[in-house]
């Protein structure tokens, strides 16, 4: 699986690790990303997902319904 919130979008960015001198070398930033499962009460099942902890607290502010529709509606999640 690669390193992407199925709610959020949040993906891996680039940038630079600067020393104390400024001397500059690539580096990632990786989102913290969880696999978690989640009850789904309208269909009785069970759905894993990759989320981030900002996509917990999401799920959390919207419910679980409302914010796959959203991720589904922005393109982060196709099925589920």
């Amino acid at each position: 699986m690669s390193r992407v919130c199925q709610i959020t979008g949040k993906k891996v960015i680039v940038g630079n690790n600067v020393s104390h001198s400024h001397k500059k070398t690539k580096r990632q930033f990786k989102p913290n990303l969880f696999d978690k499962k989640f009850y789904l009460p309208e269909e009785d099942r069970w759905i894993s997902l990759r989320v981030s902890a900002n996509g917990i607290r999401t799920i959390s502010k919207k419910g679980l319904n409302g914010a796959l529709k959203d991720a589904k509606a922005k393109g982060f999640i196709t099925k589920y």
